[in-house]
């Protein structure tokens, strides 16, 4: 096969082309599944884009961080709202989605498909009275969805390995849809460029250490033929690998010969700063400090404070209003009093002091009942624990008392 025929574009197979067998792997490649060539060179897929450690952290840190959250079901009352704790539903999201997987094991699925492929799909079985008795997430490289018409309307309905599902059967969260409404952009190909190129510079760094670390060089001196040549670089690099092997630095070279790198290294390609470029990158895809990716080069005390809130009210708060929402949409009948909730308080469970600063002061402020503050904090109620409390000194303004006049004139 010569060089031209190695350029020639492969055949292009597609659905529009009917001759051309489209195999699982095309599929996948037309529904934004499959892998991508960025502009580096380098064929982006979801397992190849895993390898680079920022993309590793970043996915596992959101998926992880949303599935510890707690997540409970609420009646809204007159009096305000009240806790849901009996019944199928809260000990589904709460503690066991279904007979072979935690509430914690569920979530921490679908929002690894979220941040990777960009969708997610669960399907709500339920019994004959209408109530939620398992959730089961579904493969979303084997989920179609469509839109038809029923009773003059445009539903969606969902196919899982030829079982088809209506709209409210099926629990779908997407990182973006596309203008169709069906479609999903994923954070990984949509952005496959930016993360070719972190996956190049992952893999010349690899290449970089190959050998104990020594770069490939050029033997020159005067050489007599070309088998003499050969025979000297072979020898060089016989004794090259020798001594790092052996640990030691300095090697002979005959008079008249001279050993010179080829190409560029890695400090001269400045490989830390574009893997640190890299992950400043991947940050910004996924809407997060880059501190959260182990990149502290320029954090300081006070600005990772900062990111911290930022990580809450700007990150984390988008996809737990996606995730309520969704739920809220297909686990309750529409006007029901009915809704589920995240307790984003569980976030301060690894800062004890904040958090116990925190629930003295909404103890004090009539915020909270004691009892409410050992629920959080998974306690047993306690007698007279239910009423709302105050400081003393606090009262309303007018209400104070006053001193004597004479009071203190002693």
């Amino acid at each position: 096969m010569g060089i031209f025929d190695r350029l020639r574009k492969p055949e292009a197979r597609n659905l529009e082309n009917p001759s051309a067998p489209v195999s699982a792997e095309d599929f996948l490649q037309v529904m934004g599944w499959g892998g991508g060539l960025s502009e580096s060179g380098i064929n982006v897929t979801i397992d190849a884009a895993l390898g680079v450690p920022a993309i590793w952290s970043a996915v596992n840190f959101l998926s992880g961080t949303l599935a510890g959250l707690p997540l409970h079901v609420y009646r809204k009352t007159k009096d305000g709202r009240e806790r849901i704790q009996t019944g199928n539903l809260p000990r589904i999201l709460h503690d066991i989605a279904n007979d072979e997987m935690s509430s914690f094991e569920w979530r921490k699925y679908l929002f690894d498909q979220v941040f990777t492929g960009g969708r997610c799909v669960s399907y709500i079985e339920r019994n004959g009275g209408g109530q939620v008795v398992n959730i089961w997430p579904l493969d979303p490289h084997h989920t179609r969805v469509d839109h038809v018409y029923h009773d003059r309307k445009l539903v969606k309905v969902y196919t899982y390995k030829g079982q088809k599902y209506s709209a409210n059967e099926v629990i779908d969260i997407t990182f973006m849809l596309k203008a169709n409404g069906l479609d999903i952009r994923g954070p990984i190909m949509t952005n496959k460029d930016a993360i070719g190129l972190a996956i190049a510079a992952t893999k010349y760094g690899s290449k970089a250490f190959q050998s104990g670390g020594i770069p490939p060089m050029t033997l020159q001196g005067p050489f007599q033929s070309g088998a003499a040549a050969a025979r000297a670089s072979t020898d060089v690099a016989n004794t090259t690998l020798k001594l790092a092997r052996e640990g030691k630095p300095v090697m002979a070279i005959p008079m008249g010969h001279e050993l010179k790198p080829v190409g560029f290294s890695p400090d001269k390609m400045q490989l830390l700063e574009l893997q640190r470029f890299s992950i400043e990158q991947i940050a910004r895809i996924y809407s997060l400090p880059p501190i959260f990716l182990q990149d502290l080069s320029k954090g300081t005390y006070s600005n990772t404070e900062q990111q911290d809130l930022h990580f809450v009210k700007h990150t984390l708060k988008r996809w737990i209003e996606q995730f309520e929402h969704e739920l809220n949409l297909k686990l309750f009948p529409r006007g029901s009093k009915n809704y589920v909730e995240f307790n984003v308080d569980g976030l301060l469970r690894g800062d004890f002091k904040t958090r116990m600063e925190a629930h003295a002061t909404s103890i004090q402020n009539g915020i909270r009942t004691p009892n409410e503050v050992r629920d959080i904090e998974n306690l047993a109620p306690r007698p007279e624990g239910d009423r709302l409390m105050i400081q003393g000194a606090t009262v309303p303004i007018g209400t104070q008392m006053e001193l004597p006049l004479d009071a203190g004139s002693n």
